[in-house]
């Protein structure tokens, strides 16, 4: 370890040997011990910067199960050269490391945030050789030793917090020690391996149906914290598994032994990974969450929609349910525009006069539902004073789309020679040129002749590992897909601004940072049931910056006071999406909807600031308290809550922060109802008391 290269930035402490061979060393807010690295060669030949897998190659050193350990050339790359600059962003490291056998060279690029303790990491491998190579894996980031920090019992120390994610069953995180999910360790020194490394992985379109992409590993022997977020919009994976006395910590995209990929390079090609972040912290989860909410303001596409933070009425959800026509629109337009909405999104079903899930892609407005044509209903909406908004699904293609009769097998998924659907949809391929000039035509057809400005752009199908065609594998082809969908959404901003596309994939089941690094604003969820949304909303920050976390409130037409207010708050922190008959409420319940949404207004520029923090925790669905604050700049702090049903009455909640402070709580909404409130500064703790199905927003100020 005698040429050891330190970088100390934005809190992170990097230690890396630039030795033979490079390796990283320490990734910590803390401080480096070599002492607790494993005194033997085998282990200290494991702290690679890379894994890396070429077909063909032999792996001597000790490899089991399905982690991506020991790979070849990964075990033999040697260290080239580093560069060390500035950017925009901050700070940027670059170390070249290359193989004499394959001929392959990788640069590693770690890219800093200034003030954020986060970096993020991506690969580069190029063929420099005469000879093809097939790639098998490439990893984003490596960090070996995850435990060597903590405790000879690390696996008392540490925990994990992982995103479970499902339909209408968005965000659900939970807690696992390494016992609880099989994961112990070798008594035996020297033989501290596995072949069962704890894994993640999403194979397929819908990069967020079973996980987010993201996770949080808890030290409670330091109280550190090492987080992490994968940036792909299909397949990715990651892993912590153990060899040679230590554990490591792998982040990619798709690989061949869980993804179907496997990619083909030519001599002089290259082939980049996916980005990931990784962040540590000493200050908890909260914090992470908090740093991880700057990181993607800073990734993201630069749009007025995340600065104005426009309220969206949109008629689907416990409204119109897909079924929109001039008749039923007319009283919503009106209802929305009183209410406050300042946009206006027709959703599904205005292209077809009936039944319209098999027969999607052409995107020509229903003259059935529409006798006065699209632009009629459009134009009532603009004279309303909102921007009009149409839901689209134009990734895929219905099996008795009209449009059908203009393609062929070109423009579709294909695997074994036949086209790939599901659902009753074909999934276009947007590496298909001829599929970008229909998605072009439809989306300028929508923007410059019937003057949207807005567009829900949903996504109902899962297409499953890829497609075969023009790629080297099914994975391969999804890839390339993925990767030509954002290009296409670059292409389409660059030319339309101010258009604002809502990432919808099925309620929450894309809910990943290629998106939203594009796309504005994230549907989160398809949860009818308000009592329940109030969980998807409370967790919503963890994966979306407040300002991009669409919503739904859907007061019932039916429903009583506290119905309608429990419905409006879920909503308040975030993003609205209104939706509900609001032509039909009673005129007491139309208010709560009015003030509500004027409330927000006043909320806007600091929620598209703040940082979130959780009082109560991450919240479950059988909670019978719900909490979620925002910390705007200047420290006020805004704080949403809800009780549902149960027996407890009265919740504490500590207020982090303003422990032996004076502050002033004022109740935001609703100010039909005032609940009791009670500060115990010695404490720094909220006592709240509400009745079962109640919700309320708070505003919390400290007195200087």
């Amino acid at each position: 370890m005698s040429d050891l290269l330190t970088i100390v930035e934005n809190g992170i402490t990097m230690v890396f040997d630039l030795a033979e061979r490079a390796r990283l060393l320490h990734f910590s807010t803390g401080f480096f011990n070599p002492g607790n690295i494993t005194d033997n060669s085998d282990a200290q030949s494991r702290f690679n910067l890379v894994e890396v897998n070429l077909s063909g190659l032999d792996k001597p050193l000790e490899r089991h199960g399905a982690g991506f350990t020991a790979t070849a050339p990964g075990y033999t790359l040697q260290f080239d050269s580093f560069s060390d600059s500035h950017n925009d962003q901050g700070r940027k490291l670059i170390f070249l490391l290359t193989d004499m056998v394959s001929k392959v060279s990788i640069e590693v690029h770690y890219q800093f945030y200034s003030a954020l303790s986060i970096i993020r990491s991506w690969t580069v491998i190029t063929n420099k050789g005469c000879d093809p190579q097939t790639l098998e894996y490439l990893s984003s980031f490596v960090l070996n030793g995850i435990e060597k920090d903590s405790s000879t019992e690390w696996q008392k120390n540490f925990s994990l917090l992982i995103p479970h994610n499902s339909w209408t069953r968005e965000l659900q995180w939970r807690k696992y020690s390494f016992d609880e999910l099989g994961f112990t360790p070798c008594i035996q020194k020297g033989l501290q391996r596995s072949s069962k490394p704890l894994h993640f992985t999403n194979t397929g379109a819908w990069s967020t149906k079973e996980y987010l992409p993201m996770a949080y590993l808890h030290d409670s022997h330091n109280d550190t914290g090492l987080f992490w977020q994968i940036e792909n919009n299909g397949s990715w994976h990651w892993e912590i598994g153990d060899q040679a006395d230590h554990l490591y910590l792998q982040l990619g995209g798709p690989n061949e032994f869980y993804s179907h990929w496997f990619k083909q390079l030519n001599p002089g090609e290259s082939f980049t990974s996916v980005p990931v972040a990784v962040g540590v912290t000493a200050l908890g989860f909260d914090h992470a969450m908090g740093v991880l909410t700057q990181y993607r303001r800073r990734i993201r596409r630069i749009n007025e929609d995340n600065q104005k933070l426009g309220v969206i009425f949109n008629d689907y959800m416990n409204c119109l349910f897909g079924d929109p026509t001039t008749e039923k629109l007319l009283p919503l337009i009106d209802a929305a525009a009183a209410a406050g909405a300042e946009y206006f999104c027709i959703d599904c079903g205005w292209y077809d006069k009936g039944e319209w899930w098999n027969g999607v892609g052409q995107w020509l407005p229903s003259v059935e539902r529409f006798p006065e044509g699209i632009e009629f209903v459009i134009s009532y909406i603009r004279d309303k004073g909102m921007t009009p908004g149409l839901w689209l699904e134009l990734e895929v293609m219905g099996v008795k789309s009209p449009k059908l009769a203009e393609t062929d097998d070109s423009w579709f998924f294909m695997r074994h020679g036949k086209r790939v659907f599901d659902r009753s949809r074909y999934q276009l391929d947007f590496t298909n040129p001829a599929v970008i000039v229909h998605a072009n035509e439809v989306i300028n057809r929508l923007v410059d002749i019937y003057g949207v400005g807005y567009i829900k752009m949903d996504y109902n199908i899962e297409p499953g590992i890829g497609t075969e065609q023009g790629a080297d594998s099914f994975g391969d082809g999804l890839l390339k897909h993925n990767r030509a969908y954002l290009s296409w959404l670059d292409d389409v901003f660059a030319r339309h601004p101010q258009l604002i596309i809502e990432n919808c994939g099925s309620g929450g089941l894309r809910m990943d940072y290629a998106m939203l690094s594009r796309c504005s604003i994230q549907s989160t969820s398809d949860q009818e049931d308000y009592l329940k949304y109030a969980t998807i909303a409370a967790n919503a920050p963890t994966a979306v910056t407040p300002e991009q976390a669409a919503i739904w409130s859907y007061p019932m037409r039916d429903g009583d006071e506290q119905e309608v207010i429990f419905n409006q708050v879920s909503a308040m922190l975030l993003r609205i999406h209104q939706s509900g008959h609001l032509a039909e409420l009673s005129e007491d319940n139309f208010n709560l909807v009015q003030e509500a949404i004027s409330f927000y207004k006043t909320l806007r520029d600091d929620i598209k600031h703040a940082l979130p923090f959780w009082p109560l925790g991450l919240s479950r669905f059988s909670d019978e308290w719900v909490a979620l604050g925002l910390i705007a700049p200047g420290g006020k702090r805004l704080l949403a809550v809800w009780r549902r049903e149960g027996e407890q009455a009265v919740c504490v909640l500590p207020i982090s922060g303003l422990m032996a402070k004076e502050v002033v709580i004022k109740q935001g909404y609703p100010t039909t109802i005032t609940h009791e409130s009670h500060w115990d500064g010695t404490r720094g703790e909220i006592q709240i008391s509400m009745p079962n199905r109640s919700a309320a927003i708070f505003e919390i100020n400290a007195i200087i």
